[in-house]
């Protein structure tokens, strides 16, 4: 049987796991070192809590004629021939049989990179171990490279040379253990980078765990048995171990699953530290306080006749906590949840008011300048009237223009000012701010909403948040995502909405649906034509746009054709919007930027093509755009055949589902949280093991956890942010504030380290 790793003899007596650098242990030179911390890994305590991404089955040997495409396994072979073959690329080729009896089936072994040592060590009737996944090839089911055990000759990683890429078979392999190759448990995989084995990942945490075993104490549990024992949880340590080393009897369904009690245990902990770092900033911002916007009632009354129109029960108890929230000497941080149509603009226009009413500034920032002049045209029909003039600032104005813009907002001169990110550029200062008022929060960074907060900060006191998104979070994301702020939904549609009706056709279909485009036109309806590509090539679906209007130009003859796109600059397609919503235009096509911020009544077909290629969120939200008016609406979804299993789920909800909410939780089921908040952009405390869908159960929980820690251990508070938040490889500048102020309020003597990385590109 394998011997446990013994830690290494010079380290001093108890260390702590957290400060003990990986440089300690055998094997984690320099370089070595290096690249861990590119993961995030730089302590031994970091280590252990780098667990594995997936196991593999060594624990039993498969037949030859039972292997599969596709399939990873572990085979005794007998060697029967090594060759070089000369072929397209050079590589040595080994057949092997089984090593009980031979059947006929054979294996074929692929090693491209390979020197004289390997190829000795491939002796007919020699008995070898291969570990890998199996390949279709030339002459039948193969495996390149696979991990190697020679039998009666010491482990090696094939070609002592170095030139092989072959790797020690199994954990009881790296120490010489037993010698039918076949591990005494699931082999664990690590998430990795270039240069750092699998080898090498076992060694090291071996290693640690060495230490933990020696020395549990050198890793603090920090949270207390009283609040965990009636989880009915493992230990730290013992979690730990059976992750790392998971046991024979182990149930392997609930590891790979990360259903298993030990992954829950180390989940609870991850989201009970974002939890209290989320809990720790809002009460740092509460703290500084806010100058209290009480209002007088003169301007919101005198909004509330102009819009000619009641507000519905949920907009009307929305507004109230909003008023209550504004009211008070302690800085609001509200998130204002509401599905397409159900009327947050007004409300953020009537908020705006009461913040106007007690001589204090506006700001309302969009991510995009097609959303920010929706904005803007509704604040002006609806406040210009009222003798305020909204002032507009983007990354268009330039020179004169903009110093004056900015002088106007520096001197108070303008109360109210909608703008793109541009308004939290250095240059841009305000005189009163009180209130901002962001869309769409989840397309911007942490850190850009936090950088313009700053910008009102004066005597200490920070100006109010609101934030509104029309893409509705399910409620186990938003209790992570957003813990610290509070949520207001506007749960119903103002009265008179027509449903709209959604169609999934094929795009062989293409001349019904031009058809029908063509009668919507001639009966005086207006129509949107949607163009996605697959490619995250903006320069791509532009040229689409493009191609598509001018087919429908010429198809539709007579009829007035827009076009907008991303690549367009506000000036260019300002008067094409404008037209539009005018009723001048019958058709605009566009590319996704109109997914937001597009009000037009008289348009009542929306067409979008290849919907597969989009995520349910957005398909809701371009539906979206119809359906404004009192006539009935409908949405086409011209699809590309045949359909993956994936896009006509999603095809199938869109048709069949029309609530927002309903559908944000079917787009997390199928999408996964990080693509639903768009957390690789919008800089959101990233969870490494936790998912918001798959733990449920223990989101609320943890919340709970994390309320009684904070009362009752403030002492751990500090301890369970540095282990988590400092975690994440790629540490943003919304984690590192966060942290920064977590730190500052527990006044902890340990600085937080922080990575200086950038972030990953998201995938296509």
């Amino acid at each position: 049987m394998k011997t446990p790793a013994s830690p290494p003899a010079d380290l001093p007596d108890l260390p702590d796991l957290r400060a003990l650098p990986v440089e300690q242990l055998r094997g984690a030179g320099p370089r070595i070192a290096e690249r861990l911390a590119h993961l995030g890994v730089r302590s031994v305590a970091d280590l252990l809590l780098h667990l594995p991404l997936r196991y593999q089955d060594r624990t039993c040997a498969c037949a030859i004629a039972a292997l599969r495409p596709g399939q990873e396994a572990l085979v005794q072979g007998r060697i029967l021939t090594a060759d070089i073959h000369q072929g397209r690329r050079r590589a040595l080729l080994v057949a092997l049989a089984d090593a009980d009896q031979d059947t006929g089936a054979r294996l074929w072994l692929r090693f491209f990179h390979f020197g004289q040592p390997l190829m000795r060590r491939f002796q007919s009737g020699a008995g070898v171990n291969v570990f890998g996944e199996v390949r279709p090839g030339p002459k039948g089911l193969e495996m390149i490279h696979p991990e190697l055990a020679f039998l009666a000759e010491e482990p090696a990683d094939g070609d002592s040379s170095g030139e092989s890429k072959s790797e020690p078979l199994s954990i009881s392999a790296d120490v010489g253990g037993e010698q039918d190759g076949a591990a005494p448990a699931l082999t664990p995989v690590y998430p990795t980078t270039e240069g750092l084995s699998q080898t090498l990942w076992r060694s090291l945490t071996e290693q640690s765990l060495a230490l933990l075993r020696a020395q549990p104490e050198c890793l603090p549990a920090l949270l207390p048995e009283s609040l965990l024992g009636p989880l009915k949880l493992p230990p730290l340590t013992d979690a730990l171990r059976i992750l790392h080393r998971p046991p024979p009897d182990i149930s392997t369904e609930a590891l790979l699953e990360r259903r298993h009690p030990a992954f829950q245990r180390l989940a609870l902990e991850e989201l009970i530290a974002q939890q209290l770092a989320l809990r720790v900033f809002r009460e740092q911002l509460r703290e500084l306080g806010a100058r209290p916007l009480p209002g007088t009632g003169n301007l919101v009354v005198r909004l509330r006749d102009l819009i000619g129109f009641e507000l519905t029960r949920a907009q009307s108890r929305v507004l109230s906590e909003i008023a209550a929230d504004l009211a008070i000497a302690r800085p609001m941080l509200r998130l204002l949840q509401g599905d397409v149509g159900s009327g947050k603009t007004i409300v953020a226009a009537l908020a705006a008011a009461q913040a106007l009413e007690s001589d204090a500034q506006v700001a309302l920032m969009a991510p995009t300048e097609l959303l920010a002049e929706q904005h803007l045209r509704s604040f002006k029909r609806w406040f210009v009237p009222l003798g305020i003039e909204p002032q507009w600032l983007a990354g268009r104005h330039k020179g004169a223009e903009r110093a004056s813009i900015l002088r106007a907002l520096a001197t108070g001169a303008a109360p109210l000012v909608v703008g793109t990110h541009a308004l939290f550029q250095e240059d841009v200062q305000f005189d009163q701010l009180g209130l901002v008022i962001i869309d769409e929060q989840h397309r911007f960074g942490v850190h850009q909403r936090l950088r313009l907060r700053e910008k009102g900060q004066r005597d200490g006191r920070l100006p109010h948040q609101l934030i509104m998104t029309a893409t509705p979070i399910p409620r186990s994301l938003a209790m992570t995502a957003y813990a610290d702020l509070d949520l207001s939904v506007i749960d119903e549609l103002p009265p008179g909405r027509q449903p709209i009706q959604t169609i999934a056709v094929p795009d062989t279909r293409r001349s019904e649906v031009m058809a029908r485009l063509r009668a919507a036109c001639e009966s005086g309806r207006q129509a949107y034509w949607v163009c996605t590509l697959v490619e995250e090539s903006e320069a791509l679906q532009c040229q689409a746009a493009e191609d598509a209007a001018a087919e429908l130009t010429r198809e539709l003859p007579g009829q007035r054709i827009g076009l907008v796109h991303g690549r367009m600059k506000p000036l260019e397609r300002e008067p094409v919007m404008s037209a539009f919503a005018a009723g001048e235009l019958q058709v605009l096509v566009a590319t996704t930027v109109i997914e937001v911020g597009v009000d037009v009544p008289n348009a009542s077909l929306m067409i979008i093509e290849n919907p597969e290629r989009l995520g349910l969120a957005q398909l809701h939200q371009l539906r979206g755009r119809v359906g404004r008016g009192r006539v009935e609406s409908v949405c086409l979804l011209l699809y590309h055949p045949p359909l993956t299993g994936q896009a006509f789920e999603r095809l199938k909800m869109l048709r069949e589902e029309r609530s927002g909410f309903k559908i944000a939780d079917a787009d997390l089921r199928l999408r996964g949280a990080g693509e639903v908040l768009g957390t690789r952009q919008s800089g959101h405390a990233r969870l490494r093991l936790a998912d918001p869908l798959r733990d449920q159960d223990l989101v609320q929980r943890a919340r709970e956890l994390a309320a009684a820690l904070y009362q009752k251990h403030p002492e751990l508070v500090q301890p369970l942010i540095e282990r988590w938040v400092h975690q994440s490889p790629k540490l943003n500048s919304g984690d590192q504030f966060i942290l920064e102020t977590a730190r500052l309020h527990t006044e902890s003597p340990c600085p937080p380290r922080y990575r200086d990385t950038p972030a990953a590109p998201s995938p296509p």
